[in-house]
C-alpha cells in the first residue's frame, strides 16, 4: 500500500498581521462613525483659505456632552465612489491646512480638540507634493505641539506615517486594541528592506506597531479595549468603550492648567520610544 504523502503544514499567521487584517477590515467603524455617535451639534468647517477644500478631511465644531469642542478626522468612504472622492482616506495638503485652521479657531475660543484617525498615510500624488505636502504636515506638528487647549487623538484603525502624526501630537493619544500605529505600512517596509512586498507579515512583526508594542514604547497613552472580534463585531459596544475613554481622559486634562498641559505634552514627545542599549 502506497504511503500517503504528508501535506505541508501552513505557517501560523503572526499576531501582528492578524491585527493588521482586523484594523483593515472593510466593515470596521470609520472615524466619522465615532464622531457621529459621540458628538452632537456638528458644524463643519470648509476650506484651507489658500487653495481649496479637501473632502478627505473633516473638521467641525461640535458638542461633547455639554462642552463645545472641535472634532477632526479623515474620511475613507464605504463605496467605490466615496473612496475615490476621499482618495481612500489619504488627505492632501489642503486637508492638513484646513485642520490646522480649525485648530487655531478652537484655540482662540478655548475649545478642546479631538481627532480620530484611520489613515494609512498622506496622499502621495504629484499635485500634493507640488503644493507642499511635507510642509503642511511639518507645520501641523509644530502648531499642535503648542496648542493652548486640551487635545486628544484616537487611532481607530491604521495610523500611518507622518500623515497620521500630523493630527496626533496630542496630550493624550489613545489607540483601539486592534489598531496599528507605525512609521510605514508593512508592505512599504517589506519593499524597502527585502525588495519584496510579499514579506509583509514578516515586516508587520518587525515593526512592533500593534497596540501592546506601541504602548510599551510610550508612543500612546492608553489602549481602548474592543469587543470580541473587533470593533466591527459589536459597533454599539465599541462606541461606548471609546466614549468612556474620552470622558475619562478629558476630565483629567480639564483639571490641568494650560502651562501644565504644555509642559507635559513637551516632555512626553521628547521622551517617546527612548531606550538604552549596551554594546
Amino acid at each position: 500500500m502506497a504511503e500517503t504523502e504528508a501535506k505541508p503544514v501552513a505557517a501560523p499567521v503572526p499576531e501582528a498581521w492578524r491585527k493588521t487584517e482586523v484594523a483593515r477590515d472593510p466593515q470596521r467603524l470609520h472615524p466619522m462613525n465615532f464622531i457621529d455617535a459621540i458628538f452632537t451639534d456638528q458644524s463643519e468647517i470648509h476650506g484651507d483659505r489658500s487653495f481649496g477644500d479637501d473632502a478627505a478631511m473633516f473638521a467641525g465644531m461640535a458638542r461633547f456632552n455639554d462642552d463645545e469642542v472641535l472634532v477632526i478626522c479623515n474620511r475613507k468612504g464605504r463605496n467605490v465612489k466615496e473612496r475615490m472622492q476621499y482618495r481612500f482616506g489619504s488627505p492632501e495638503p489642503e486637508g492638513y491646512r484646513k485642520a490646522l485652521r480649525a485648530m487655531k479657531i478652537a484655540e482662540k475660543f478655548n475649545r478642546p480638540v479631538f481627532s480620530f484617525l484611520d489613515l494609512a498615510g498622506a496622499y502621495p500624488g504629484l499635485g500634493a507634493e507640488e503644493r507642499g505636502q511635507g510642509e503642511a504636515i511639518a507645520r501641523n506638528l509644530i502648531e499642535m505641539s503648542r496648542l493652548r487647549v486640551p487635545t486628544i487623538t484616537v487611532i481607530t484603525g491604521e495610523g500611518g506615517s507622518g500623515g497620521a502624526l500630523a493630527l496626533a501630537v496630542a496630550d493624550r493619544v489613545l489607540m483601539l486594541e486592534n489598531a496599528i500605529y507605525s512609521v510605514i505600512s508593512p508592505e512599504g517596509c517589506a519593499s524597502i528592506m527585502w525588495k519584496d512586498a510579499t514579506k509583509r507579515q514578516q515586516a508587520a512583526e518587525a515593526l512592533k506597531y500593534t497596540a501592546p508594542d506601541v504602548s510599551r514604547l510610550g508612543c500612546v497613552d492608553g489602549v481602548i479595549p474592543e469587543p470580541a472580534g473587533g470593533a466591527q463585531a459589536n459597533q454599539d459596544e465599541a462606541i461606548a468603550l471609546v466614549r468612556a475613554a474620552l470622558e475619562k481622559n478629558y476630565a483629567e486634562l480639564r483639571s490641568q492648567s494650560v502651562e501644565e498641559l504644555l509642559a507635559a505634552r513637551y516632555n512626553k514627545f521628547r521622551n517617546i520610544a527612548a531606550f538604552y542599549a549596551t554594546a
